[in-house]
């Protein structure tokens, strides 16, 4: 059976510019068990907040066998050697996979989910907006039949907090835009913390297009089981905000192309 693991998985060069640094290989005589939960981390000039990032993820799932795969696009800060520092501190599993440039969010995610090891991958982001803490219920939910864990700001007990208005509106706007367009009913769709299966991100088709690959996945899998977790989104502590004229356009892009394809989809149905 051909395995869809990426190809630099082992170390060995994979696609054009990029290479991988592997967690080590479980075995009988090794402590290091085979993962139940993959953690996908893109990074972009993420120096400072990437090692209180993994402190705090190894604590926080101490009683599950996770691993952390890091995608780093070329950061210029140096955030590639800080990552190879920690996969080689042995705090915990970790696979660094760097990319010769900055190719967009969406698309390391998925460099990513085809070189983890679990059977469930969860994405968040480096900046520490998204609490790690978080993870052990995104995976429970998982466990108990979702087919997606979403960590959602607009339920129940979730909020943003520290957003400028202008960001806030740009926010709610294109949540709305995916939900009318795309017949959503999740509360979050464009929500950057979430959890899957992992054959939901590692089968072919997707565009991975711009820095929301969630509300592909939901466009995707329609039928899917959909668990939303509320929590409070805290503005990035350090660094500067992926968020670009060109990654907006980039969702538009998404959006409309997810648009034709399910009204193309609707109409062979007819």
């Amino acid at each position: 059976m051909k395995s869809d693991r990426a190809p630099g998985y082992q170390g060995t060069r994979g696609r054009p510019g990029e290479t991988t640094k592997p967690v080590p290989e479980s075995d009988p005589e090794s402590r290091i068990p085979d993962p139940v939960l993959s953690v996908v981390v893109p990074t972009y000039n993420e120096r400072d907040s990437l090692p209180p990032l993994v402190s705090r993820l190894a604590e926080a799932c101490r009683a599950l066998a996770v691993e952390l795969v890091i995608v780093d696009d070329a950061s210029p800060d140096g955030t590639g050697l800080v990552a190879d520092a920690l996969a080689n501190s042995g705090s915990m599993p970790i696979a660094v996979i760097h990319r010769s440039g900055k190719a967009g969010l969406a698309s390391a995610v998925l460099a990513g989910a085809h070189a983890a090891r679990g059977m469930v991958i969860s994405v968040m982001d480096s900046d520490l907006s998204h609490p790690p803490e978080l993870l052990p219920a995104l995976f429970e939910a998982i466990q108990r039949g979702a087919g997606i864990a979403v960590a959602s700001r607009y339920v129940p007990g979730g909020g943003v907090d520290r957003w400028p208005w202008p960001r806030r509106l740009v926010s709610r706007v294109a949540t709305v835009a995916a939900q009318i367009g795309l017949g959503l009913r999740v509360q979050d769709p464009l929500s950057g913390f979430f959890a899957v299966r992992r054959e939901m991100l590692t089968e072919r088709g997707y565009q991975g297009l711009g820095y929301k690959l969630l509300v592909e996945i939901l466009a995707r899998h329609p039928q899917a089981r959909v668990a939303e977790i509320p929590y409070r989104f805290v503005d990035r502590q350090a660094g500067q905000s992926k968020l670009h004229i060109s990654e907006i356009w980039a969702f538009l892009k998404l959006l409309t192309h997810l648009r034709l394809a399910r009204f193309r989809q609707v109409t062979l149905k007819r």
